[in-house]
């Protein structure tokens, strides 16, 4: 990439993302895109534009998002989002840290190397003015190496301090929460997993009660079953779309009637495939009879399932959170496979469908899992390389001979070297997330949380081993395959070479990321589109109305690793190429901002999880730093041939050894919910009956049934929560 495509790159994304925030500035004033702007507040029953400055600068939205409180944050959107701001506020300080140090000590440093013998060229193209500010610049085996590789420390120290302290205040913050008096009930539940059969004549639920009764004769209170709803699920679900169907028939029938036609049109369908073919009839009527047919079939399959349909886990409650707790931490049987007791997740985020699966199954499952993902990484950075490799200006050429004469036009060329490898590889990993969300689902976990944590993990290693290195070595790669297979030894010189030439496309991957990226999310330009077409066109009543704009989660499990990948990409050229810092820095300067904005205006949380996402976010962030120094030991030593480049093992083992300690010292604590944090807050016993009630599940419900004995064995799959 030349100079003049990287100004615009940078310029154009500049410009986009201004009109982006112009255009929020003048959307989020109209009243009708309140429901866009602000639906977290009016969810929670705020005024949308309470606390809001009365001004018309653009910029006002700053003040609010800097002004709000960490508390503000965790009333709006949950423990997770501040946790969240937290990682992206760390990371922010390792680079602030690093660059007040680097950039005014490195960039003097290489610029006045004199007359270097080789530089390493930081780009693929004429773009010297980078050259003279990056180690490439600086001759192999000068004295001048020592800065850069003091400069590998410091950043290693920074990252050591930021992430202990961070690390000290997320612990706070979940003991903090897990005080509060609020009563949840999955704090008084634990589930119970592999949960052997029953003798013969005794029920599941009278096995799970005397087993539990005889170990916690003091604290038991009562345990619900595990039942196979997939059946009653279907039904209930086929009765609710059915309902849905007879409102908007009720409204467009309504909205029918004129002072011309006071009766009305009635709205009619066909009951064939997809509504297109079959008999016609009266939309009203037809819901209406379904709905008397469907109820006393589900009635009879509640029935059924929870006579027949037991399956081997239990939720099981106890009158206190210290019982509850000290219950997960214990081993109840000799056996590993036999009464598994870990603590029960929120009941809207337990994955019913996993939680009979049995121990060795789950095992096989995620080692199957694992094996998947392994395989699906070797060979997904084939596609990823190659599309780095063939979406350069030369490779289409190359390749496509017929666009030769397009490509050779100044405008034409400057602009597809500024943003076709960028956009193919961010279009490329969209494609990823639902099929590892899959995957993840398929090891047997029992919460959606495990679920978005797992996949956050395995989005991780495909953007290390996939984006980083694919990106990295995927252009000289193609080019230098014929060399490759005469001379395998020769990928570690063509790594080391490849990765300061992959530079400039990082600097404008990562300036894409924060303006066009940033700039959509916080405008929420297509929500809003997509919001105003389904209203005006698709929405009858108000329930489709607030379900077309019905707000998502911060979707951790991809924003993360994404986020992840900035960290890894700055970190790694931090030093060889200093001046991507500052870019680093408005990145998560940015994010940091727009995500406080988000979570206190936008973003409605589906699950809270107490942070139990931040032990993997710092090991993901060590993990991205060891990235960081065992390459920068390799292009030391071997590129720059710097005789000193073993002073940098001890600062990797250091990271090694700095893991391990924030593990031993603070893990324990999220894994479990330590019983000094679970004995502070209500000492008095709560409505255990509204607790027990919490985990019903919505196609078990019927107040036919309601307070019945033949309800107890099945109240253990809620899709909602209770408010207490």
């Amino acid at each position: 990439m030349d100079f003049s495509s990287f100004v615009t790159s940078l310029g154009t994304s500049f410009i986009i993302f201004v009109v982006l925030m112009l255009a929020f500035t003048w959307l989020q004033r109209k009243p009708g895109n309140a429901v866009i702007y602000y639906p977290n507040r009016i969810l929670r029953g705020l005024d949308p534009l309470e606390g809001r400055i009365g001004t018309r600068n653009p910029l006002a939205w700053i003040r609010e998002a800097v002004r709000a409180s960490e508390a503000d944050v965790i009333a709006a959107a949950g423990v997770d989002a501040a946790v969240y701001l937290v990682f992206v506020g760390s990371v922010l300080a390792i680079l602030v840290l690093s660059g007040i140090v680097l950039l005014p000590i490195l960039l003097p440093v290489a610029s006045t190397e004199p007359a270097p013998f080789s530089t390493d060229s930081n780009s693929e193209g004429s773009f010297k003015n980078l050259d003279k500010l990056t180690m490439g610049h600086v001759n192999k085996r000068s004295p001048r190496l020592w800065a850069f590789l003091l400069g590998i420390y410091w950043v290693s120290f920074a990252t050591y301090y930021v992430l202990w302290k961070a690390y000290e205040h997320v612990t706070d913050l979940r003991a903090g929460a897990k005080i509060s008096p609020e009563v949840r009930p999955e704090e008084f539940a634990v589930l119970v997993r592999d949960i052997p059969a029953a003798a013969a004549g005794q029920s599941m639920k009278d096995h799970v009660e005397s087993y539990f009764r005889s170990l916690h004769p003091e604290t038991f209170y009562k345990s619900m079953v595990v039942t196979d709803n997939k059946e009653a699920d279907k039904i209930w679900a086929e009765i609710d779309g059915y309902k849905k169907k007879l409102a908007r028939a009720e409204a467009v029938y309504a909205k029918s009637k004129t002072t011309g036609n006071p009766e009305g049109m009635r709205p009619t369908n066909r009951i064939g495939f997809l509504g297109l073919t079959g008999e016609k009839v009266d939309t009203i009527e037809h819901c209406n009879e379904k709905i008397k047919e469907l109820v006393p079939k589900l009635e009879a399959e509640q029935s059924t399932t929870l006579r027949e349909k037991q399956k081997q886990a239990a939720i099981v409650f106890f009158n206190s959170k210290p019982a509850a707790a000290s219950a997960a931490q214990t081993i109840h049987s000799q056996k590993i496979d036999r009464w598994t007791v870990i603590e029960a997740p929120e009941p809207r985020q337990l994955i019913w469908t996993n939680l009979p699966k049995k121990f060795y199954e789950r095992r096989i499952r995620s080692l199957g899992v694992y094996g998947i993902v392994f395989l699906t990484v070797c060979f997904y950075m084939i596609p990823i390389a190659f599309v780095s490799g063939f979406t350069t200006v030369q490779n289409l050429k190359k390749y496509l001979p017929f666009t030769k004469k397009i490509v050779d036009q100044p405008e034409i060329r400057t602009v597809l070297e500024a943003y076709l490898p960028q956009i193919a590889l961010i279009v490329f990993m969209a494609l990823l997330p639902s099929f590892l969300m899959f995957l993840s689902k398929a090891e047997g976990i029992p919460s959606e949380s495990h679920v978005v944590r797992a996949t956050s993990g395995k989005y991780f290693y495909f953007i290390v081993f996939n984006v980083f290195l694919g990106v990295t070595i995927g252009g000289a790669l193609i080019d230098s395959l014929k060399t490759l297979v005469n001379h395998p030894g020769d990928i570690t010189s063509l790594l080391g070479e490849s990765l300061p030439k992959s530079a400039t496309f990082f600097l404008t991957y990562v300036a894409l990321k924060f303006f066009v990226g940033y700039g959509l999310e916080l405008s929420r330009v297509v929500p809003l589109i997509i919001f105003h077409l389904k209203k005006r066109y698709l929405c009858k009543t108000e329930a489709e109305v607030k379900e077309a704009w019905a707000p998502c989660d911060f979707g951790y499990a991809t924003r993360i690793p994404n986020d992840m990948l900035i960290v890894t990409i700055v970190l790694c050229y931090s030093v060889i190429a200093p001046i991507i810092i500052p870019f680093g820095v408005v990145y998560f300067g940015l994010g940091w901002l727009i995500a406080r904005n988000q979570a206190l205006k936008v973003y409605v949380p589906s699950y809270e999880s107490y942070g139990q996402m931040w032990p993997h976010m710092y090991l993901r962030i060590i993990a991205s730093l060891i990235v960081y120094q065992v390459t920068m030991f390799g292009y030391i030593g071997l590129l720059r041939e710097f005789f000193y480049a073993p002073l940098l093992i001890p600062i990797i083992v250091a990271s090694f050894i700095f893991a391990y300690v924030c593990q031993k010292h603070f893990y324990l604590a999220f894994f479990h919910n330590p019983l000094e944090v679970a004995s502070q807050g209500k000492k008095e016993i709560p409505n255990m009956e509204a607790i027990y009630t919490a985990f019903i599940p919505q196609c078990l419900t019927n107040d036919k049934f309601e307070g019945g004995d033949q309800f107890e064995d099945a109240r253990s799959q809620s899709l909602r929560t209770t408010s207490f």
